[in-house]
């Protein structure tokens, strides 16, 4: 006989819990994923480096033909890396980015290590993203090495699953 709380019996518990997550923004307040989750999903998108040509051309990407479709579907966009948040507010400022660029410089990529996307040798996230759900399950992730750009089109797919 089965155990009615076995992962098997229900498939909600074999989908992935997003750890936990507070992190300064580029302005320097705290931004916590469970505030976050409690009034809509969240996208979480952890890059190696502000002002690297491929971080600033995807993230330049998702503000002009993602950020639009994201508010439509009240998702809120994360961008988060290693940078300290004064590197991350001129970043901001100087690329007119309108979504939170968290900063998890210290300690040094816990929050990417705890989604598991830290680089220990280059001391920065890798390409990973993240649709967490309100009840925070992570509904759909992308992982990419450090030198390849995600598709945007993955997030389009992404944001269909959530709304499925």
């Amino acid at each position: 006989m089965s155990d009615p709380t076995d992962a098997a019996s229900d498939p909600a518990a074999s989908i992935p819990r997003a750890p936990v997550l507070a992190l300064p923004d580029q302005h320097g307040a705290e931004q916590s994923l469970s505030a976050i989750l409690a009034d809509h999903p969240a996208l979480l998108v952890f890059y190696p480096f502000a002002f690297s040509s491929i971080c600033g051309n995807e993230l330049t990407e998702l503000q002009h033909h993602l950020q639009p479709v994201l508010t439509r579907q009240n998702i809120q966009l994360l961008a988060i890396s290693c940078d300290p948040i004064y590197a991350l507010r001129t970043y901001a400022d100087r690329e007119e980015f309108t979504f939170p660029l968290l900063s998890d410089f210290w300690p040094h990529g816990e929050a990417a290590r705890a989604y598991g996307v830290f680089d220990e040798a280059k001391g920065c996230a890798t390409r990973g993203s993240f649709l967490v759900a309100q009840d925070g399950t992570i509904r759909w992730s992308l992982l990419n090495p450090i030198s390849q750009a995600r598709p945007l089109s993955a997030y389009h797919d992404a944001i269909a699953l959530l709304g499925a």
